[in-house]
C-alpha cells in the first residue's frame, strides 16, 4: 500500500457522511488536523471525533466561508452533496444548488484560505453515462444521463476554471459505486446497503430489471485512503476510483443472501427507465499518479458491510445526526 504523509491542516465538507467519516478517521490516524463542515441532512449515524472541530453549516453559507478562511488548511477534501440519481432526475434544480452552487462556493471560498489543494468527490458511476468502451478511462468522452452526473462534471469544469484563473491544484476523484459500513440503508441509493437493511428485516434484496447490469464496487475504505493520497499529490485532472472489475447486481445480491444466511431468492421489481447497463472504471492513472489500488475484495467488503449493520442493529442502530 502506498503512503503519503498527510497535510497537517485538512478540511473535510459532508465529514460526517459516509465517505467523510471514513476520510476523516484516516486522517486522524495520520495525525492530521481536522476540520469538518456539514450540515448534518445526511450524516452516517457515527459521532463526529471529539477533536474534530465541526462547523454546523451548509456549505455555500457565509458561516462556513467564515470558518474555511478562519481555519486556513492545507488541503480541502470536497465531499459534501446531495446524492442520489433517482432524487436528481425528480429535481435537477435541488440537484444543481446543493451540488454546483456548493462546490463553487467551496472553492472561491479556498481561494480566500490561501489556496489548498483541493480533492473533489465526483463520479464515475455518472459522468461517462453509457460507455462506448469498457473500462471507461479519464479520457473517454463524458454523457451523464442524469442531472447528478451533470453536476459532476459541471463541478470539474469549474475546478479546471480555478486552477486557470486562480492558480488551485486539484483531483478530481471519480469515484465507482461505493459502499462499505455506515451507509444509509433505508434511502433510494446504495443497493449495497439497502439490500443488508432489508436482510436484516427479513426481506430479500431487490434487483432490478434482469440484474445482469454491471457496476464497479468499491469499498470505502479503499475509497478513503485514495483521498489521503489525493491530497498530497493532485494531479489537476480526474482520476477513476475503482477496481476495473464489473459485478453484477445479481452476484451482488446472491452474495449478500448466502452471507445472510437466508433462505430465498432476490426479489424482482421493474427495470429503472434509462439505467445504464455496465459500468466500471480503469484505474491505471491511479495507480501510476497516485500509488493507488483497490485491496478489498468484493466478498470480503461485503462482509464487512452486513457485520457493520449487524453491529448497528444489536447496539440500537444510529442513523440520525450524532455531533461530537
Amino acid at each position: 500500500m502506498a503512503t503519503t504523509a498527510a497535510p497537517t491542516r485538512v478540511l473535510v465538507t459532508g465529514g460526517a457522511g459516509f465517505i467523510g467519516t471514513h476520510t476523516v478517521r484516516l486522517l486522524l490516524q495520520a495525525r492530521s488536523r481536522v476540520m469538518v463542515i456539514d450540515d448534518l441532512r445526511h450524516p452516517c449515524g457515527e459521532p463526529v471525533p471529539k477533536e474534530v472541530e465541526l462547523v454546523v453549516a451548509d456549505m455555500a453559507s457565509p458561516q462556513a466561508i467564515a470558518a474555511m478562511v478562519k481555519f486556513r488548511p492545507e488541503a480541502v477534501i470536497h465531499l459534501a452533496a446531495q446524492g442520489g440519481v433517482s432524487r436528481s432526475l425528480r429535481d435537477p434544480a435541488s440537484d444543481a444548488l446543493n451540488n454546483v452552487v456548493g462546490t463553487v462556493a467551496v472553492l472561491r471560498g479556498a481561494v480566500d484560505a490561501g489556496r489548498p489543494s483541493i480533492v473533489f468527490a465526483s463520479s464515475g458511476g455518472a459522468i461517462y453515462g453509457r460507455a462506448r468502451r469498457l473500462p471507461s478511462r479519464e479520457g473517454d468522452h463524458a454523457q451523464p444521463l442524469a442531472p447528478y452526473g451533470a453536476a459532476k462534471l459541471a463541478g470539474e469544469g469549474y475546478l479546471g476554471m480555478f486552477h486557470r484563473t486562480f492558480g488551485l491544484h486539484f483531483t478530481a476523484m471519480r469515484y465507482g459505486n461505493v459502499y462499505g459500513p455506515y451507509q444509509d440503508g433505508t434511502g433510494e441509493a446504495g443497493m449495497v446497503a439497502i439490500s443488508c437493511q432489508r436482510l436484516l428485516d427479513g426481506l430479500p434484496p431487490r434487483v432490478t430489471g434482469d440484474g445482469a447490469q454491471t457496476r464497479d464496487f468499491v469499498f470505502v475504505e479503499d475509497v478513503a485512503r485514495a483521498n489521503l493520497l489525493a491530497i498530497a499529490r493532485p494531479l489537476n485532472g480526474p482520476v477513476n476510483i475503482g477496481t476495473g472489475r464489473g459485478t453484477s447486481i445479481n452476484d451482488i445480491a446472491k452474495t449478500l443472501i448466502r452471507l445472510a444466511g437466508h433462505t430465498g431468492e432476490s426479489e424482482p421489481v421493474p427495470a429503472r427507465p434509462g439505467e445504464v447497463r455496465a459500468n466500471f472504471l480503469n484505474p491505471g492513472r491511479a495507480s501510476s499518479k497516485l500509488g493507488w489500488a483497490a485491496e478489498v475484495g468484493i466478498e470480503d467488503g461485503l462482509r464487512q458491510t452486513l457485520d457493520s449493520f449487524r453491529a448497528r442493529a444489536a447496539a440500537g442502530g444510529p442513523m440520525g445526526p450524532v455531533p461530537n
